[in-house]
């Protein structure tokens, strides 16, 4: 007789969920303030978020940052697991709280010290759990290139992984989540992606044997995030990666092996726009098969593309992301 499985508790979670329920909870919010919208906490509380990004237009002081994460996670309904709650803490320009980390990335990258990246992972993870953050959307695991505008954490594939591993290592219960980000890599870039859209003109051999060794080596690992960059790779697709079915599914899935949570970089950047109205790019995103759609920046933003996902996307493709997304959540309890 063969033994019995333990069930999924991802499976049952998602079975009885509506459309809208699982449409939702693939949307990470953005919005204005210091206080949680009331129609946030109401989707929280009916199922119909993933949770939310914060910035510091949203940060006063930190016993303000942790009235705010406690609210977004009172909200949930009982047994539901923790909701995402994110930020950017990259070190340097890219950091919304003070504390750790104490270098920029391209810090790290040129020590090429295991230990002293995993002593910054640390005390960052501390400083994000003390005040209810359980996502920090970094590293940054770019290989960088002269010349490039983007924050990166290294000049070589090989010492790039090696100087973010200690940092990304996969998160342990209750500690904060890591993301590496822009896959395929955005070393190459020469403008700000949120301002223009970037055409990295490298090869597809170069990518995948250069850019993306940092993501294939964490994602072995057992990295549980990869944030897809708004960049265009013509030797890989036409579209940017966050809405290439090549890139998030053939690249990122198959060659690299990665078995976790794929999320879109803001997609109210000034490259994500170029594409249309927030439903439309919510639809390309979930077509690319990308698992959580960042709304970063308008919360009405976010509202239209979980209602665009309910319309068009069907069950079986809406249970398979969130049933990641849930796994995710509780693994942070």
């Amino acid at each position: 007789m063969a033994a019995s499985r333990a069930p999924d508790p991802s499976s049952a979670a998602t079975s009885g969920d509506s459309l809208r329920q699982l449409a939702g909870q693939r949307i990470v919010f953005g919005f204005q303030g210091t206080h949680a919208p009331r129609s946030l906490l109401q989707r929280i509380h009916r199922r119909e978020a993933a949770g939310a990004i914060l910035f510091s237009r949203n940060i006063s002081s930190r016993s303000q940052l942790r009235s705010l994460t406690r609210a977004l996670q009172a909200a949930r309904p009982a047994g539901d697991p923790p909701v995402l709650v994110m930020i950017d803490q990259e070190g340097g320009v890219v950091k919304r709280l003070s504390g750790a980390p104490h270098h920029l990335p391209a810090e790290l990258g040129k020590k090429n010290d295991a230990s002293l990246a995993r002593r910054e992972g640390r005390d960052t993870a501390r400083n994000l759990r003390d005040a209810g953050v359980n996502v920090n959307l970094a590293p940054v695991l770019d290989v960088g290139r002269p010349g490039s505008v983007m924050r990166k954490l290294g000049r070589s594939s090989r010492a790039t992984p090696r100087a973010s591993r200690g940092s990304a290592a996969p998160s342990r219960t209750g500690s904060p989540m890591d993301t590496g980000k822009h896959f395929p890599g955005l070393g190459a870039a020469r403008h700000d992606e949120d301002r223009s859209i970037n055409r990295i003109g490298l090869s597809a051999s170069t990518l995948r044997h250069t850019d993306e060794a940092p993501f294939r080596a964490l994602a072995r690992d057992g990295l549980p995030l990869i944030m897809l960059s708004t960049a265009v790779y013509p030797a890989l697709d036409s579209r940017p990666a966050l809405f290439s079915p090549r890139i998030a599914g053939g690249e990122l899935r198959k060659r690299c092996g990665f078995a976790g949570v794929s999320i879109t970089d803001d997609l109210e950047t000034a490259a994500a726009m170029h594409f249309g109205s927030p439903e439309r790019r919510a639809r390309l995103a979930a077509h690319a098969g990308d698992d959580l759609l960042l709304f970063a920046q308008s919360y009405s933003a976010g509202e239209r593309g979980a209602t665009e996902l309910a319309r068009v996307v069907g069950r079986t493709a809406a249970e398979r992301s969130v049933k990641r997304i849930r796994a995710l959540r509780e693994s942070l309890r």
